[in-house]
């Protein structure tokens, strides 16, 4: 890791003008951004204080104003070269600074997106902000969102770096694992591995539960040692650049219950499914599709998931999708496949007819379909 720039001035040019075109395309004359990973898409501002509301007020010529607090300037004079600062002290109201940047920017009293849909701006400041009657508000979620989507070939050099750190990660942990093993040693192997290999902090996790938490799908290690007969639930990720790169594996300490060879061959076959239906063109609900067809030929014809995967790429805690929002491969939905899109993909089995196993890769589409970047680990029974 160096102190040169996430993104050269030709990736963050190119990406204002998308940005630029998606307001013309939308009717608006600018837009108000607060989404921490469009932020960084559009500015490389890359710390953590986001976790105070940020407002990027951006022009359909592409002129850009950040509005944060004021002790942030150093880091966005360090970072930032395409944007001017509007920095508020924390007794100050942020709408105050939103305001000027508008005027500044010439957007007051014009049609203007804001997105509603972001978890970093509050409805105190939403409120303020839209109290400006002059001014015409819409509703602009996803509309910089979705051009985060297909990723550019530096972005899926990063996202290769990260699968990379993921990986070795995951095998850490794997090797961790035995009878007697506490999860803050798997853990631990986790962080040291991954980060030795150039991740930054990943979104949020790595998720590292027993048999007993199988089922809840948000919660990692608490102080537990794991012992013979547990299936040790593995969801890892690891970031390059805030580019993210999750994946899992279930792990059986000591022995397997009767039957896990079925199982094992059925998460394989679903995820070899999903992977061939990512074909450029395709709809997101024909890898769905693809891996259902998988679980009803191995008799699990009333098994069904919210998804089968979603997609990744810039993440800042507490989410690893991007967001507040989860752009999902799940059953019908017609969002068309392209290739640079980056999906962590899902083939999962548990509390089924047969015993609990599943994997789960990052997978990047390609020309040829989806291509597993995080192959490193194995995907066959593991038992420590």
């Amino acid at each position: 890791m160096t102190n040169a720039p996430a993104f050269p001035k030709e990736e963050l040019d190119r990406r204002v003008a998308k940005a630029c075109d998606a307001l013309a395309g939308s009717d608006l004359d600018g837009i108000l951004i607060s989404v921490p990973e469009s932020i960084y898409y559009l500015t490389g501002m890359d710390h953590w204080g986001f976790f105070a509301a940020h407002v990027l007020v951006m022009n359909r010529n592409g002129e850009m104003a950040l509005c944060c607090r004021a002790m942030e300037r150093i880091t966005f004079d360090n970072q930032v070269s395409n944007a001017r600062f509007y920095g508020h002290k924390d007794h100050e109201e942020l709408a105050d600074y939103v305001h000027a940047a508008m005027r500044d920017l010439g957007l007051t009293g014009g049609r203007v997106g804001i997105e509603k849909r972001s978890l970093f701006l509050h409805i105190h400041h939403g409120e303020n902000i839209m109290a400006d009657a002059k001014t015409t508000w819409l509703d602009a979620s996803g509309v910089i969102d979705d051009l985060r989507l297909v990723k550019s070939e530096l972005e899926m050099d990063y996202t290769r770096k990260a699968a990379r750190a993921a990986d070795l990660g995951t095998i850490a942990c794997i090797n961790a694992l035995r009878d007697g093993a506490t999860d803050y040693e798997v853990a631990a192997e986790y962080m040291r591995a991954s980060i030795l290999e150039g991740s930054e902090y990943p979104g949020f996790g790595p998720f590292i539960r027993p048999t007993t938490r199988l089922g809840e799908e948000h919660t990692t290690w608490r102080g537990e040692t794991f012992k013979n007969g547990d299936a040790v639930f593995l969801e890892t990720c690891a970031a390059y650049r805030k580019y993210q790169a999750p994946m899992g594996r279930l792990v059986y300490v000591g022995s397997v219950p009767p039957g896990i060879e079925k199982s094992v061959e059925t998460a394989k076959a679903g995820m070899n499914a999903i992977c061939h239906a990512l074909q450029p063109g395709a709809k997101a609900g024909d890898a769905y599709d693809a891996w259902r067809e998988v679980a009803c030929s191995a008799g699990l014809n009333d098994y069904h998931r919210h998804h089968c995967g979603y997609l990744v790429g810039i993440g800042f805690p507490p989410s690893w999708t991007g967001g507040s929002m989860v752009t999902s491969l799940f059953p019908h939905s017609e969002r068309t496949i392209e290739v640079g899109m980056v999906i962590h993909a899902h083939s999962w089995f548990t509390n089924t007819a047969i015993p609990d196993y599943f994997i789960s890769n990052t997978v990047l589409v390609t020309e040829k379909g989806g291509a597993v970047l995080t192959a490193e680990t194995p995907d066959d029974l593991i038992i420590r």
